[in-house]
């Protein structure tokens, strides 16, 4: 985030040289108010590319076998071109790469989610997907338990049959 700070100052410092220019070429006559109002909208700009650019950028960097299963399209007022272009701002991604089926029932695989949002850290989730009833849940780790303590019962969400994570994980690694 430091360096897009950097990098927007050097857009409006761009924006207001390109004004500074147009006012030499017409001798002074441009008025001043053009170059404070060439670098705002040069840092408003570069701000919104950089908003639009993102996730591209993003599902660029993820190694193969990792497949964005879902995307959330967000409108804010306070950008209002938002409403004609939403942009993507969080992304959901399945590393079926390296989804691990259970030995003893092979319906249910295990597989990492990546949460991805703008301006924060990846989160990664451990999950279990049941192909054969089509739901999933959150994976616990058993042995890290007690053994007098007794397994916590898990919550299983139901997933329609497009649901792209069942697809992903589980037509696909056939």
């Amino acid at each position: 985030m430091f360096w897009e700070l950097i990098a927007t100052i050097f857009a409006g410092i761009g924006g207001a040289g390109i004004a500074l220019l147009i006012r030499k070429l017409t001798r002074q006559m441009a008025p001043k108010w053009l170059v404070p109002a060439f670098a705002g909208i040069a840092m408003l700009g570069f701000q919104i590319q950089g908003e639009y650019d993102w996730f591209d950028h993003q599902t660029s960097l993820l190694p193969e076998g990792v497949v964005v299963v879902k995307t959330v399209q967000e409108e804010a007022p306070w950008r209002p071109w938002s409403y004609v272009f939403p942009q993507t701002l969080r992304f959901m991604a399945a590393d079926v790469a390296n989804s691990a089926k259970n030995k003893i029932d092979p319906n249910l695989v295990l597989v990492d989610l990546y949460f991805f949002e703008r301006r924060h850290m990846a989160k990664r989730v451990p999950q279990i997907v049941d192909c054969a009833r089509g739901a999933r849940t959150d994976f616990i780790q058993s042995a890290t338990a007690s053994p007098s303590s007794e397994p916590q019962p898990t919550t299983w969400y139901p997933l329609e049959d497009t649901d792209p994570l069942l697809n992903a994980v589980c037509h696909d690694k056939v």
